[in-house]
């Protein structure tokens, strides 16, 4: 039993007469026949009685009707949807742990609007056709097309004693409980801010990644160096500056040349960078 044996069962069944359904078909009497009684051989039973002006249907075709209809509108609808997938762009993102989910979110609706029949994969991390990171952990042959950039700010709960402060000096952050992000570029970096103020912070969590860190700091552990944007995603942190510490990172679409020959890389570059 296949699509097309079904398909000349339903014309006949819905026309009552050879004639018509073969037009309507346009197959030849004869090979409709053919196609009926091999259908009927298979499931075993009579599904029309030939009358001199047309057929009659039986249970057995009342009872396969619906069923017909069914199968044959899904493999309809499996035709269109592959042949729909066939005029999409497909485009895989690898999207950094450390990024705020409001800016990947602006990101990506931006990318909707410039491609039109997107069909977007989101990978984690250094994988994809390109993806959004860091100038400064691309890769040796990656290009770089900017598209914010933000500060790294102290992070820590609204009820946190020094959260009402504007902006903090490192002698205020002594024998406060600190996040360490030790595998992360930006935990040197702070250090070196602090000077010798960093040897007298007391290490409460360690974590490999700033968003984790954000995560922690979220839940009280103690004070977070990470970028504002992180912060946004917990509505429960308050940023404060680290007074004279100008520490930012830019976040961009990182790709290597060739990956542009596809056409949604291609499209999505062009349309960010005039956004």
């Amino acid at each position: 039993m296949d699509i097309r044996s079904l398909k000349a069962f339903i014309a006949v069944f819905e026309e009552r007469n050879i004639t018509q359904a073969s037009a309507r078909l346009y197959l030849s009497q004869p090979a409709l026949s053919a196609t009926i009684r091999q259908l009927e051989q298979e499931l075993g039973a009579e599904l029309f009685q030939r009358q001199p002006r047309g057929v009659d249907v039986t249970d057995a075709a009342r009872l396969l009707y619906p069923e017909a209809r069914r199968l044959v509108e899904e493999a309809e609808g499996l035709k269109q949807l592959f042949r729909g997938r066939q005029d999409c762009l497909p485009l895989t993102l690898g999207v950094a742990a450390d990024l705020g989910q409001a800016d990947v979110a602006r990101v990506l609706t931006a990318a909707y609007r410039a491609v039109d029949g997107l069909l977007l994969e989101l990978a984690a991390g250094c994988a994809g056709d390109a993806r959004l990171d860091e100038d400064a952990r691309r890769c040796e042959d990656e290009l770089f097309l900017p598209l914010w950039e933000e500060d790294y700010v102290l992070t820590m709960r609204a009820d946190a004693p020094l959260a009402a402060q504007p902006w903090l000096r490192p002698a205020q952050l002594l024998g406060q409980d600190l996040i360490a992000c030790p595998e992360h570029s930006s935990h040197q970096r702070f250090a070196s801010l602090l000077g010798a103020a960093a040897r007298e912070l007391a290490v409460a969590a360690r974590c490999a990644t700033l968003n984790q860190a954000a995560t922690l700091a979220a839940a009280g552990a103690g004070i977070a160096f990470i970028p504002r944007g992180l912060a946004k995603d917990h509505p429960e942190l308050r940023c404060v500056r680290l007074d004279q510490a100008e520490l930012s990172r830019r976040v961009g679409l990182c790709y290597a040349p060739d990956a542009l020959a596809k056409p949604a890389l291609a499209r999505l570059k062009q349309g960010l960078a005039a956004s």
